[in-house]
């Protein structure tokens, strides 16, 4: 008989096994490319050897993720999201984030990387502003470009490129020209006047792609255009003659924002995931490798590095904070009339 109880007793033990796996892997949901290939290969590795879990890494748009939140929402699969702060502050409203843990790292984030309600926090700045090529502003000798106003130029006329309201790019270079027009988000005409008058005429594309904003801005087709300061860095780094600049106005706040999922397995594991990702080294890693800039106020980095992200009280106190709550109301009611007064 001591054969079949221990044959018996091994499929037991087996099936221990593979139960203690299953409670103990962390579903994380953030975006592709880049962001994507630092997270399997430099951030998540440390993390399941200090910790014994397996952290799956789900590829998707803030949009894609968002969906999948609302849709699972009786049954969540994802453990935390990382997603743009538009988006996020959704699903805060919508109740898909639980409370973030006053604890560890957390306590080092900069005061507007804790966003409304606790249930999110901002894992990385990126500044929305401008950014050229400089040899084609040289061959026409123009000026390097200075304030939002410039994308209302008609020298720039074909040679200006935005993302689509559909981007946060294009919905921020909207409500920059509302504000600088006499408008708010919460009074939207002079932006859309703006922006269907003087600075559509100057548009090329609207262009939603990375990469095809990233190529048009190498050959010269896109001279000036609306981006963040991680893509135009990334773009820099393969050699082009490319600036960005922080407009005299100021830049806008796009930030990456992360929580962990309302109902979704693993909470726990979820929280200190989330403290590994705004922990000063990740934070650090982040800003080496793709750009983005720390909301841990420890973080250390090399001058050159800082010179290239958001990085200090004196960067990140300049940010412009758009008003999520307003816009999301309006986001619906905008993209429709940007498709057709603006982007016609």
């Amino acid at each position: 008989m001591r054969k079949p109880i221990s044959v018996l007793s091994a499929a037991v033990l087996a099936l221990s096994a593979g139960f203690a796996s299953a409670q103990t892997t962390l579903y994380v949901g953030g975006s592709g490319g880049s962001t994507e290939k630092l997270f399997k290969e430099k951030i998540i590795p440390p993390f399941e050897a200090k910790t014994g879990s397996k952290v799956v890494y789900i590829a998707g748009n803030s949009t894609d993720i968002l969906a999948k939140l609302q849709a699972q929402k009786a049954k969540q699969e994802m453990s935390l999201a990382i997603i743009d702060d538009g988006p996020m502050y959704q699903a805060v409203g919508q109740g898909l984030c639980s409370k973030v843990e006053e604890a560890g790292t957390v306590k080092e984030l900069y005061p507007n990387a804790r966003m409304i309600g606790d249930k999110s926090v901002g894992i990385a700045y990126i500044a929305t502003g401008l950014a050229y090529n400089k040899d084609i502003f040289a061959k026409n000798g123009w000026p390097a470009p200075t304030s939002w106003q410039d994308l209302t130029d008609p020298k720039y006329k074909g040679k200006v490129v935005i993302p689509p309201i559909t981007n946060g790019y294009g919905l921020l270079t909207l409500v920059m020209m509302a504000r600088l027009s006499g408008g708010s988000e919460a009074k939207m005409d002079p932006g859309f006047e703006v922006m269907a008058k003087k600075v559509a005429p100057n548009v090329v594309a609207w262009e939603p792609s990375p990469g095809k904003m990233a190529q048009m801005m190498q050959t010269g087709e896109a001279a000036l255009v609306v981006w963040g300061n991680g893509r135009v860095q990334s773009v820099v780094d393969q050699g082009a003659p490319v600036q960005f600049v922080y407009p005299k106005e100021g830049a806008v706040a796009l930030m990456v924002a992360a929580c962990v999922v309302e109902g979704g397995p693993q909470p726990k594991l979820g929280q200190q995931f989330l403290q590994h990702i705004v922990s000063a080294d990740v934070q650090a890693l982040m800003a080496n490798e793709i750009g983005f800039g720390p909301v841990n106020k420890t973080t250390k980095l090399d001058p050159k590095v800082a010179e290239r992200v958001v990085f200090g009280p004196e960067k990140v106190n300049k940010l412009i904070s758009a008003d999520y709550n307003i816009i999301n109301a309006q986001r619906a009611e905008w993209t429709k009339r940007w498709n057709r007064v603006v982007e016609k």
